[in-house]
């Protein structure tokens, strides 16, 4: 079942650059933002990816950790983000699981053809666990 906006987002567990598990569980207390992109090093993801980095401290002030989310592997993500200066750490979703929790997995169309894909969206938690916001699409 996905998450739904004022609700509390099940505990979920998932590798991360920096040779580090993130889990919800132990990020308790601080607000979370989650962005899911489609894939690493493609222009679109890129100019995203710069985005949230310039804006870090801005987050950090508000007390938020933000964190990338693909199903890209981890040497994949270490090397997008060494290339970009990326301050945050991004989540390798290989097996999907938190694409399917946060309801991202659509279906797209690429010169005619269609495949199932992540839909850009970003979701904030709260330091009590409960999803508060999204931005789907």
């Amino acid at each position: 079942m996905a998450v739904a906006v004022d609700q509390p987002v099940p505990e979920f567990s998932a590798q991360a650059t920096g040779g580090e598990a993130v889990s919800l569980s132990a990020l308790k207390g601080r607000k979370v933002v989650l962005y899911f992109y489609p894939k690493d090093s493609t222009p679109g993801c890129t100019t995203e990816g710069q985005g949230f980095r310039d804006a870090l401290e801005a987050f950090k002030a508000a007390g938020a950790e933000v964190f990338g989310v693909s199903r890209d592997g981890i040497k994949s993500h270490e090397n997008f983000k060494a290339k970009q200066g990326f301050t945050f750490e991004l989540i390798s979703d290989k097996d999907e699981a938190l694409c399917q929790l946060f309801d991202v997995i659509k279906l797209k169309k690429l010169y005619g053809k269609e495949y199932l894909g992540v839909d850009r969206s970003t979701f904030l938690i709260d330091a009590d666990g409960v999803l508060r916001r999204e931005w789907r699409g």
